[in-house]
């Protein structure tokens, strides 16, 4: 069964409709399906479009994190970290600590 929201998300990508909100929406939502690959190229997308959503870089680390791109998780986390940190985002900020704790435990 394919989800309704993602479906309308594309057709409106498909016409030529591109923004960084949509892309996040997209991401967001593919992110939830478990569909990982194809989150993190929307998320990549959004953050080029408007690299200062905390909120997608956090969704993107996640992504990669979930790939097992833990590399690429970090560098995502981290500049999510300093955006958050920029704009005063507390709660992403916040996030952002617990996946990077995650990640240094994880390399040991």
């Amino acid at each position: 069964m394919t989800n309704p929201i993602i479906e309308r998300l594309q057709a409106q990508l498909e016409a030529g409709k591109d923004s960084p909100l949509l892309r996040f929406g997209l991401g967001s939502a593919l992110f939830n399906e478990k569909n990982h690959e194809a989150a993190a190229g929307h998320l990549r997308e959004c953050v080029k479009q408007m690299p200062d959503h905390s909120a997608a870089w956090k969704l993107l680390g996640r992504s990669e994190m979930s790939l097992g791109n833990d590399a690429a998780a970090t560098e995502a986390f981290e500049r999510g970290l300093a955006v958050a940190q920029e704009k005063g985002d507390m709660q992403v900020e916040r996030e952002i600590g617990v996946f990077l704790n995650k990640l240094a435990r994880k390399r040991g």
